[in-house]
């Protein structure tokens, strides 16, 4: 007959155990059913179901230890064992009260939405009298782009597209930031790492108490923000964290090694996890074909956080491989037509650092499925599946294809935020302009894909800048140059031409772009001209009303 036996966590994750008489700790638990099933394993040599149970009030005299207390506290064989057992459920417990179909932080609607939280306390940077009228005007539809906005300040003149700036995501994951310090004032609050790709955004932040665990690309740090250079250091803030204290998951969302330290630790999860929905339905989709035996190409940028969140979610469920462009899916289908030895060779040598462990060219490049990092441009990601296809449907026959290349029948994994304000710069980019100028963060992926498509228009006067202190002069712009190698890399550029009038400005930004930054550029650009030559504030704004 099968047994059932059920095991108790509290809140934190921490496992409800007993301690002995000789000084050493076995594992609590009942018998019959109580709580979540989470699946049929061997138990002692018998076959048992096993439950667990997270209980909403911890027992008062009952003890509770986190995971990595009991990974090096002395143990029963049994609490070995379960232990063993128990660990590759310890995220799926972590997140126990979401079914399959939930998301871990859903898109609040108008009404739910709580903007005075930011707005209030950093007014410069959040607020924007001009894109607030822009976006009323022009945003009839949050998913459909429409014709870019004429803000005609007389002898200065800004285009600027229907839909640029923060997006949904971005706007959660800030208000989820700022809700949380507003409501937990005596708790130790952290961020994973950057909460969004705007270093205005996490400057302020910072400076109202929250501190980063780790840089953008990992890197532990201290309480001063330098890196520690060992991992075992007292001094990083890794190894301060207590499970009363708060850590934030970013919008880009976290990897399974991260996210399984702080559970360890005892942290709550899914209370301060902000990531992205549409981030989340990547990895949705990722389950679904890895759940039918597609291997998971990503195309994305490696270094990159969502990229590295993305593929370490892939990977739970099957092979993965990280794709920067179409060069690298060329490299790889030459590497699918070729034989062996050589196909293993070729794939070691281009992609050994961007496989899941154990990957093997021979199998798991039979059956394919695409999906993008979501930040990156469309058409891009649209190349390497016509790529792919066209190479499956060579080898395989049409009527053969589906069975080797993965299509979402619910679309593609582009997120709509990023492919709404790309739509909406295309529209603008048919206007006539002096200059265009691309405001985000350095390290921000969809900055750079709005940059890329500005600069393919207007060469060298397209220009990405991260605020108002890039533009050094009428004549002087300070612009960023965006690579993998460096991201601190700027250039000195000549910007505009005083004796041109009226000069047509185009300006976006990225989808984590504040609009208050967006104004400010305008202001200081302004501040160029006599007062004379300039309208007011007032007259531009009720030039904007629709008739």
């Amino acid at each position: 007959m099968i047994r059932s036996i059920t095991f108790f966590f509290d809140a934190h994750n921490r496992l409800k155990i007993s301690k002995k008489k000789s000084n050493y700790f076995d594992v609590y638990f009942e018998s019959g059913e109580n709580g979540d099933c989470i699946g049929l394993f061997e138990w002692d040599q018998d076959q048992v179901n096993v439950y667990i149970s997270v209980e909403a009030s911890a027992e008062k005299n009952a003890e509770y230890r986190t995971w990595e207390f009991l990974e090096t506290a002395p143990c029963s064989d049994r609490l070995a064992a379960a232990i063993a057992l128990l660990e590759p459920f310890l995220i799926q417990l972590a997140y126990h009260k979401l079914n399959e179909n939930a998301y871990i932080y859903r898109f609040r609607t108008l009404k739910e939405r709580n903007a005075k939280v930011y707005t209030s306390l950093a007014e410069t940077i959040y607020q924007s009298q001009l894109c607030a009228a822009i976006k009323a005007v022009r945003r009839t539809k949050e998913k459909v782009s429409s014709e870019p906005v004429l803000l005609d300040f007389g002898r200065v003149q800004y285009v600027l597209p229907s839909h640029f700036g923060f997006c949904l995501g971005v706007q959660n994951a800030i208000e989820r930031a700022y809700e949380t310090i507003a409501n937990h004032p005596q708790q130790t609050i952290y961020m994973l790492s950057e909460l969004i790709h705007n270093p205005f955004v996490n400057k302020d932040l910072n400076e109202r108490g929250l501190k980063y665990l780790q840089t953008d690309k990992g890197e532990w740090l201290n309480a001063n923000g330098s890196i520690c250079e060992n991992r075992s250091d007292a001094e990083a803030l890794w190894n301060q964290l207590k499970p009363e204290d708060i850590v934030i998951i970013p919008a880009f969302g976290a990897t399974h090694e991260d996210k399984l330290r702080l559970i360890k630790k005892g942290m709550l999860l899914k209370d301060f996890d902000a990531t992205c929905m549409l981030v989340e339905k990547v990895w949705k989709t990722i389950k679904e074909h890895a759940q039918e035996g597609f291997t998971t190409l990503i195309h994305g940028k490696y270094y990159h956080e969502e990229t590295k969140a993305t593929f370490s979610n892939a990977i739970a469920y099957g092979p993965a491989l990280i794709l920067s462009d179409l060069n690298e899916a060329q490299i790889l289908g030459k590497i699918m037509e070729l034989p062996e030895p050589k196909k293993s060779e070729l794939f070691k040598k281009h992609f050994s650092s961007r496989c899941s462990e154990g990957f093997d060219p021979s199998l798991d490049l039979e059956k394919i499925a695409v999906v993008n990092q979501t930040t990156l441009l469309r058409n891009h990601t649209i190349e390497i599946i016509h790529y792919f296809k066209a190479l499956l449907i060579q080898r395989f026959g049409a009527s053969k294809l589906k069975e080797h290349l993965w299509e979402n029948p619910k679309g593609d994994t582009l997120c709509y935020a990023t492919q709404v304000n790309q739509d909406a710069l295309v529209k603008a980019l048919g206007a006539s302009v002096d200059t265009a100028l691309v405001i985000g963060g350095k390290n921000s992926s969809n900055t750079y894909q709005l940059y890329q498509l500005c600069a393919e228009q207007f060469k060298d006067k397209a220009h990405y800048i991260q605020s108002e202190a890039n533009i050094l002069g009428i004549d002087t712009i300070k612009h960023y140059m965006y690579t993998k190698e460096s991201r601190d890399s700027e250039t000195s550029r000549t910007f505009l031409d005083a004796q041109k009038s009226p000069i047509r400005i185009l300006i976006t930004g990225g989808a984590s772009c504040p609009d208050g930054i967006i104004q400010q550029v305008i202001f200081k650009i302004n501040r160029f001209f006599p007062e004379s030559e300039l309208k007011s504030m007032d007259a531009v704004l009720e030039a904007l009303n629709p008739l």
